[in-house]
């Protein structure tokens, strides 16, 4: 599963949220850390070829470069798909990290794939969105070293270093640490204006 092999990545490059040692005297009602952030990338393209019967489709970059690809049998009406015309691709990528009380969740990890694609008769085009979400548990926090441990879905444990030293004082150990990551692609074809 994807999402279990990226748990450290996200941890490493977005958490700004970990943990201190639960003290009968720390009030429950801490302003728990919390993280997010979006990038998106669009491009554009011409498409000056098209064979039909293998499918290969050539087109060309703003830059110039030409990028020659085979449309898969999953591409629905490629026939209405013509020189001239422009591909246009939109990929965004979120990430949002929340730590929480823990009431009564243990590790977990899910994920969700959505799939369209254009009906019949229409120019080409398609969008997906896939959600995973990974759930770790805070183990230990060393405030003198500005380390923190989670417990993942799979039950291993890994230190990671805490990039706002700050926040280790506002999560408890035994508090949850979500991670949801949302990555999100649309294809749309747009006809030239006639000249």
């Amino acid at each position: 599963m994807k999402y279990l092999k990226c748990m450290p990545i996200f941890v490493l490059l977005f958490v700004t949220a970990c943990a201190t040692t639960a003290k009968d005297d720390v009030a429950l009602d801490l302003d728990r850390p919390s993280f997010s952030a979006s990038q998106s990338v669009t491009v554009s393209a011409l498409v000056t070829a098209i064979d039909y019967e293998t499918r290969i489709v050539t087109v060309r970059k703003a830059d110039g470069e030409e990028i020659t690809f085979t449309a898969s049998e999953d591409v629905r009406n490629l026939r209405q798909l013509e020189a001239g015309d422009v591909l246009l691709a939109e990929y965004v990528e979120t990430v949002s990290i929340d730590v929480m009380a823990n009431d009564g969740l243990g590790t977990d990890a899910a994920g969700a794939i959505a799939i369209a694609r254009a009906e019949e008769g229409e120019k080409p085009g398609m969008a997906a969105i896939d959600t995973s979400v990974i759930i770790a548990t805070v183990e230990d926090i060393n405030l003198d070293r500005n380390t923190f441990k989670l417990k993942g879905p799979d039950g291993s444990v890994e230190e990671y270093v805490a990039r706002n030293p700050d926040n280790l004082k506002r999560a408890l150990v035994g508090d949850v640490v979500v991670i949801t990551v949302t990555e999100s692609v649309a294809i749309e074809v747009q006809e030239q204006p006639a000249n």
